[in-house]
């Protein structure tokens, strides 16, 4: 603004003096028109250069940060024991495929063997872990079964009612800690009417 100020009081100056110049004779001492002119319109150029410089403007940067990836460990599932282990050796009665009755009871025996590297001690649970109960129930160890014994395992089971084919009932041994380890045990029977085929005569 000053600038513009300073170049309208040369301008009003510059305009006097042209006047002047018209009736008074031009000496060598006399300041040039043209000269003072030009000086007019450079001052002005520059007072308009400068006010057209660009503010500068704030230039702002966002970051984003990820956010920590939750690694899962997997589901967890029944605890296992680490030196006890049961080995299925066969079916001492009611093998599979056994075809019984409506609520009738009977004895399912496995052979077995401790061939983990620890002995099994009193205390130590024989349970059902699935399929149908066949209302059996835990058997619970008295003697302690060495490394390497082989044992038979006995529940005592009633076949369930109005069931009509294959019926599955499952048992697994556990630690003191309740820690299965070893062979899933099952006995598999039969339930219902078995249709047999009719004879056909031969032509």
């Amino acid at each position: 603004m000053k600038r513009r100020k300073y170049f309208f009081v040369i301008l009003i100056t510059a305009l006097v003096l042209i006047s002047c110049a018209k009736n008074v004779e031009p000496t060598s001492t006399d300041l040039d028109v043209n000269a003072i002119r030009t000086e007019a319109v450079s001052t002005f150029a520059s007072s308009l250069t400068e006010t057209l410089v660009a503010t500068p403007t704030a230039i702002f940067t966002l970051t984003l940060t990820p956010a920590p990836i939750e690694t899962s460990s997997g589901e967890t599932s029944a605890p296992q024991s680490t030196c006890y282990n049961l080995l299925f050796i066969k079916d001492v009665t009611i093998p599979d495929g056994t075809f019984l009755q409506d609520n009738e009871v009977f004895t399912k025996t496995w052979q077995v063997q401790n061939n983990g590297s620890c002995a099994w001690a009193p205390g130590f649970t024989f349970s059902h872990v699935g399929g149908d109960s066949m209302r059996g129930k835990t058997l619970v160890l008295s003697d302690p079964i060495p490394v390497g014994a082989k044992r038979e395992l006995s529940v005592q089971l009633v076949a369930p009612a109005g069931a009509n084919g294959l019926v599955q009932s499952s048992w697994r041994m556990a630690d003191s800690s309740g820690a299965f380890f070893g062979d899933t045990l099952t006995v598999n029977i039969t339930m219902g009417t078995i249709q047999t085929p009719s004879a056909t005569a031969n032509p």
